[in-house]
């Protein structure tokens, strides 16, 4: 009798055990079952977008090049990556020959840039910059710096591929203008208001503000575009200590400034240097305003 009684009451306990678990594990189970069968929803910071990529191409009435490649940059920098493609060369190449025969055509070479991209150039916007350096690039190759235009323009649509910007470069042949009157223009606005940078004490660094780095597209476009137009970057300084040790420092400053400029694609050949230190004050030494005002450069148009 007990032991029916014990045999009947382990049965009854394996059948309430055998039921907590079927309600326990397997309404687990079919809650991840459904939560597996609702649709995730992607938001647009989710998704992952496939890189853009600009070609080299050039589409005109009487010359056409294409190929996949291009100059290649990584994100915030305005120096194209190396090597360049053997493609790419070629089709310079091409171009070249086609300009030389029709000197009334121009490339226009348009830069592209990414509102996320930090612009640490001398230039209004990465895309100049970017420009620019192909266009030294065509001219180191033989086309003529006269028959190259340059521009910025802001895409928002370009993804990189691994932080590299795949050939954001366009470009588009166009018919040469004569330009003389707004190079006119041009150097009076240069002359009247010249690129003046400040430094702080003792130092020979720089940051450039907005318009200073305007001027400095403009000053570049001027000796681009002028046949054997060149300037001249002055170094001045405060009289706080020797005149000799100023001179020194003027000269320092006015050979940064230079290889700044040089640096963001304007020819070496076209940058003089001088240092007249302490000697052409703008402003009174009696105050520290006024000897921040003459640690200075200068760039001018000669």
């Amino acid at each position: 009798m007990t032991k029916d009684l014990s045999y009947l009451i382990g049965i009854i306990i394996t059948i309430l055990i055998g039921t907590f678990l079927y309600f326990t594990l397997c309404s687990d189970c079919r809650l991840a079952k459904a939560q597996e069968e609702i649709p995730h929803e992607e938001t647009d910071a989710g998704k992952k977008f496939d890189p853009t990529s600009f070609p080299f191409a050039i589409e005109h009435e009487d010359f056409s090049f294409k190929s996949p490649n291009n100059f290649n940059f990584a994100h915030s920098s305005g120096n194209f990556e190396l090597p360049v493609s053997l493609n790419v060369n070629t089709g310079i190449k091409q171009l070249k020959a086609y300009l030389l025969e029709h000197p009334d055509k121009s490339i226009d070479i348009t830069g592209l840039y990414h509102s996320s991209e930090e612009n640490t150039t001398a230039w209004p916007n990465l895309g100049l910059a970017r420009a620019n350096m192909v266009k030294n690039y065509f001219v180191g190759l033989g086309i003529p710096s006269a028959q190259t235009n340059t521009v910025g323009k802001l895409v928002e649509e370009m993804v990189p591929s691994e932080n590299i910007l795949l050939g954001p470069v366009n470009y588009a042949l166009v018919d040469t203008t004569d330009n003389s009157d707004d190079l006119e223009e041009l150097y009076k606005k240069i002359t009247d208001d010249p690129l003046v940078l400040y430094f702080e004490k003792g130092e020979a660094t720089l940051t450039l503000t907005t318009t200073q780095r305007a001027k400095v597209a403009d000053i570049a476009k001027y000796l681009d575009k002028r046949e054997g137009a060149t300037c001249t970057v002055e170094g001045h300084t405060d009289n706080t200590g020797e005149r000799a040790s100023n001179i020194n420092l003027g000269q320092e400053r006015a050979n940064f400034v230079k290889a700044f400029l040089v640096r963001n694609g304007i020819p070496e050949a076209r940058v003089a240097t001088i240092s007249k230190g302490p000697d052409d004050p703008m402003a009174s030494n009696t105050t520290e305003e006024g000897r921040r005002k003459n640690r200075r450069t200068v760039v001018t148009l000669n």
